[in-house]
């Protein structure tokens, strides 16, 4: 494996995405400095409080300065103007990346700001959770999980190798894809799931005939799985419909397509039909913990107090 150490990693951003690096690099032995920049006095705050990093900035030229790993860790509209405000100072020779889970738009944005000399190497963590803040990163985050390169020729091989090791060692499986592609395999992975847990909270709380405590009082365990894929950073995923308009439009296509095969299977009593969709979808979730990307606990891992144990027994 390529020998990863970097001299200073620079984190524009420093949420959970952010600062999840920050500590896997740090307890990893990736960085001699670790720095970051983040618009609020709170946020470098609590970054240099917990020890997240070495120096906390509000300025992103100020982090980037001397870096040899630069980090876009913010959400993906504030790309275009990040690239062009650090381009100046970016050292020749240095690995620029980023964790935005859209890809081509984000070459498109950065991509026309990289100077002579830079290492741009597009790339996205498939990973997190609901919560935000540089309080709510954890070193564990990427072990295991996937890491999506998109080179868009603007890197030289050694750089890809680098960035690869120095995900790897963060526990990383680490793919190299197109951009085009990519978009359009996490719009259906993540980015319409959202969309989807986003519309079906927001129609239980417009309901005019169930009361919002009746919502709450009576949620089964996918209604709240739903509220806590709905709760995710909202200007992040803002951004992500935004800027994966097209890819997300198609599969939200097929998705009402398919919706609407089921919408008529019920209206006609075909329960052969129902059956046979929800044998082949059962599926698809014994091979997501074949592949190790879930764990098959009953009820998605959630712990019950003992008298509730007790009161179904």
């Amino acid at each position: 494996m390529t020998e990863v150490k970097f001299k200073r990693l620079a984190l524009v951003g420093i949420g959970l995405i952010g600062s999840s690096i920050a500590r896997s690099a740090r307890k990893n032995g990736l960085a001699d400095e670790i720095v970051c920049a983040a618009r609020t006095a709170d946020s470098r705050r609590v970054a240099k409080e917990l020890g997240v990093v070495d120096e906390a900035y509000d300025n992103p030229v100020d982090a980037v300065r001397g870096a040899d790993l630069v980090i876009f860790c913010t959400p993906l509209g504030t790309y275009g103007k990040l690239a062009e405000q650090v381009a100046p100072v970016l050292e020749k020779g240095a690995i620029l990346t980023d964790v935005g889970s859209v890809k081509s738009a984000v070459i498109e944005a950065i991509g026309p700001h990289v100077p002579e000399g830079v290492e741009f190497v597009p790339g996205h963590p498939v990973a997190g959770t609901e919560k935000s803040g540089p309080a709510a990163g954890f070193a564990e985050l990427f072990i295991n999980r996937w890491l999506i390169l998109t080179p868009c020729g603007r890197a030289s091989d050694a750089a890809v190798e680098k960035l690869t090791a120095f995900w790897a060692a963060m526990g990383s499986k680490v793919e190299i894809m197109d951009a085009d592609h990519h978009d359009l395999v996490l719009a259906i992975t993540s980015h319409i799931p959202h969309l989807i847990a986003y519309n079906i909270v927001g129609t239980a709380d417009d309901l005019e005939d169930v009361t919002q405590s009746e919502v709450i009082k009576y949620s089964a365990g996918g209604f709240r799985d739903f509220t806590r894929i709905a709760a995710s950073d909202p200007t992040m995923w803002r951004d992500v419909f935004l800027h994966n308009k097209e890819a997300v439009l198609e599969m939200l296509g097929r998705f009402t397509e398919d919706l609407t095969a089921l919408q008529r299977a019920i209206r006609r009593d075909d329960g052969e039909t129902l059956f046979n969709i929800f044998s082949r979808t059962r599926a698809i979730r014994r091979q997501i913990i074949d592949a190790g990307q879930e764990t098959p606990e009953p009820d998605f891992g959630r712990t019950h107090k003992v008298e509730d144990t007790e009161k179904k027994s």
